[in-house]
């Protein structure tokens, strides 16, 4: 009886532990928020016998591309999923219909094993057709299912070889299956058809175009669209940037995008809240043909004309885009009895470029350029050198006016009492 009784409560401790259990169990399993998916991103890499052609640092463009690979693949973020697809790699013939169907996955779309993924791209030698189009429309199958963000970077020397299948008509339709799949082109050639293809289908998804012509350039530019597909989808809006600040737009934080003429001034306009910091770039991309030696200028500048600070950068020779950014920390305003919100300070951003073209090229419509806005916390020190205003350019000139006087004096007064003591003795 005494047997039977430990039983009966053994067997109730067990049942009510596990109920217990289970009820703590069912609520924590309700909590769980999905965990967000990994983003999708695929090289797609023309391995057509132009790329044997050596104008590239003075090793071939495959070689370049090979380099520019290995760079990319250890820079890799850990939650980016990266798969390799290549076109004109394995058919060396002369028959269209079958060189036309030349594309392989060379690495499935997943987590990377760089080492296996470098030894993939050691193995491709230039051979054949360059079919952009199938090529794409295999990327597009390769990065389908689930939600996460995807991204295609197409690699190319040459015009897409096989139409009637027309590789911008396949970007169009890409787009219209709305996965939010965005193709980003870089061509390894600067040449106009070529240029004006690969736009065409960076443009049609949302992308971008880049013309390189170095392997660091190479390498750098795959490594950043790799870095972006990792990053949240910002969705560019499209604003037009007025000639004087009084008729400018009026932005929040975002990002922006916007055509300028070359040698244009575009204005736009941005409130500032005491105890903000605004942060701005801009970046103007050479779409076309330029001449050498060019410049970007980005101002920050009050409603009344006065310059706050700035930022500029120059190049000369060709490149695809040139970028400049500048920082505007506005101090926390001192608390008055009144209790009012303090009020905002309007800053006007002036974007200015020192293009110029071959007199055959077009001027319009103007280059493309992306703004992007940002307003946070300002530092609690005043170390920052926009702080102090030193970008206002008077502050600074003074203070280095009177430095300058001071050493001067002193200069002339340790002088002249060396020579006095020179001549006594």
């Amino acid at each position: 009886m005494i047997i039977r009784k430990r039983l009966t409560v053994g067997v109730g401790i067990l049942l009510a532990t596990l109920t217990a259990g289970l009820g703590s169990a069912l609520p924590a399993a309700a909590d769980e928020t999905p965990t967000k998916a990994s983003p999708k991103v695929e090289l797609v890499l023309d391995v057509s016998g132009s790329m044997r052609t050596r104008d590239i640092d003075g090793q071939s463009r495959m070689a370049a591309a090979k380099q520019a690979f290995n760079e990319v693949l250890d820079a890799v973020p850990e939650q980016v999923e990266l798969g390799i697809r290549t076109l004109g790699a394995n058919y060396p013939g002369n028959d269209r219909k079958v060189g036309c169907k030349d594309t392989k996955q060379l690495y499935p779309v997943g987590p990377l094993d760089r080492t296996e993924a470098k030894t993939a791209v050691a193995t491709l030698a230039p051979t054949g057709w360059t079919p952009i189009g199938p090529a794409l429309l295999g990327a597009a199958d390769d990065l389908e299912g689930g939600d996460a963000t995807r991204r295609i970077v197409l690699i190319s020397d040459g015009e897409d070889t096989c139409g009637p299948l027309d590789p911008c008509e396949v970007a169009r339709d890409i787009a219209a299956r709305g996965i939010h799949l965005v193709i980003d082109t870089l061509g390894l050639v600067p040449n106009a058809k070529i240029r004006e293809q690969l736009t065409c289908i960076a443009e049609a998804t949302g992308g971008t175009y880049t013309a390189v012509q170095h392997a660091d350039e190479l390498s750098g530019r795959v490594k950043q669209l790799v870095d972006r597909a990792a990053e949240p989808v910002v969705t560019p809006v499209a604003k037009e940037g007025a000639d004087r600040c009084s008729a400018a737009p009026q932005l929040k934080a975002g990002l922006y995008t916007d055509r300028e003429k070359f040698g244009e001034h575009r204005w736009y306009r941005v409130d500032v809240l005491p105890g903000q910091e605004l942060r701005a770039s801009v970046s103007v991309f050479a779409d076309r043909a330029v001449n050498n030696d060019y410049g970007v200028l980005l101002r920050a500048v009050t409603v009344h004309g006065r310059e706050i600070v700035r930022g500029s950068e120059s190049g000369t020779g060709r490149t695809d885009a040139i970028s400049s950014g500048l920082r505007y920390p506005k101090p926390e305003q001192d608390d008055t009895d009144s209790g009012d919100k303090p009020a905002a300070e309007t800053v006007c951003l002036q974007v200015s470029n020192s293009y110029s073209a071959p007199a055959s090229v077009k001027t319009t419509p103007g280059m493309p350029l992306e703004l992007t806005v940002d307003l946070v916390d300002a530092p609690d020190d005043a170390a920052d050198v926009a702080a102090f205003g030193l970008g206002r350019g008077w502050w600074l000139l003074g203070v280095l006016v009177l430095t300058g006087l001071v050493a001067g004096l002193l200069t002339g007064w340790i002088s002249r009492w060396r020579i006095a003591v020179w001549r006594t003795n």
